[in-house]
């Protein structure tokens, strides 16, 4: 059984391999997708958590590095 941060690791990565066909804009769209439909405590738990203990993918890990460069944004 999965635990929430791995549940939220599985539905990042299901997200960022159908957008992958995107190429270069799959990190954005990846981003926007997760900022666009996931609750906020969603996102905020993902944030928090480790990439490298997630297993998440490439173009994942960029997306959770710009929706926290995107948070530092509006916080400055």
């Amino acid at each position: 059984m999965m635990g929430t941060e791995e549940r939220l690791a599985y539905m990042a990565n299901q997200i960022a391999r159908e957008l992958a066909a995107m190429g270069d804009d799959a990190v954005v769209a990846t981003a926007d997708h997760i900022a666009k439909f996931w609750d906020p405590r969603m996102r905020s738990r993902i944030l928090a958590g480790d990439p490298a203990r997630l297993g998440l993918s490439e173009i994942a890990v960029g997306a959770l590095q710009l929706l926290r460069e995107r948070g530092a944004a509006k916080a400055g």
